[in-house]
C-alpha cells in the first residue's frame, strides 16, 4: 500500500469564521496553515503538521446530506486525550454534545459543528491496544 497519512476533510461552510471559531474552541493548538480566495471565495486550511480541515465559504448554501439518512459521510471522529475535559470545555462554551459507550472507549463525545458536520470525539481506555 502507498498510503502516506490521512491529510485532511475538505468543508463547505456557510460562515467560513464560525467554523473556525467552533474548531479552534475543540482544539486550541490548530492554526491557520494556508488561506486563499479561488473563484471568489474564502477558504483556509486549518489544523496542525499532521492532518487539517479544509474550510471553503459558501454563505447562502443550504446542507443537503442528513446525516445517518443519505449515502455519504456521518461523521468524522478524532482521537482526544481526555474526554471529561473535552465535556468541561463544551459546557463552557455552550457547545451541546451527546454521548454514548463502548468497550473499548472510556468517552465518546458527538458534537455538531455550525453546519451540521456530526463530529465525534473518542478517548480510547487505557488498555486498548488498537489507539
Amino acid at each position: 500500500m502507498n498510503l502516506i497519512r490521512f491529510e485532511h476533510v475538505n468543508l463547505s461552510c456557510k460562515n467560513l469564521d464560525a467554523s473556525r471559531n467552533f474548531y479552534q474552541n475543540l482544539f486550541p493548538d490548530w492554526y491557520v496553515r494556508a488561506e486563499g480566495v479561488f473563484n471568489g471565495r474564502r477558504w483556509i486550511h486549518f489544523g496542525d503538521r499532521q492532518f487539517y480541515l479544509a474550510l471553503n465559504d459558501q454563505h447562502g448554501q443550504e446542507r443537503v446530506h442528513n446525516s445517518y439518512e443519505n449515502i455519504g459521510i456521518n461523521h468524522v471522529g478524532f482521537v482526544i486525550k481526555d474526554g471529561e475535559s473535552m465535556k468541561n470545555l463544551l459546557e463552557d462554551k455552550g457547545i451541546e454534545y451527546y454521548t454514548m459507550s463502548s468497550p473499548e472507549t472510556k468517552h465518546r463525545i458527538y458534537v455538531n459543528d455550525p453546519d451540521g458536520n456530526e463530529i465525534e470525539l473518542v478517548e480510547y481506555n487505557q488498555d486498548y491496544a488498537l489507539k
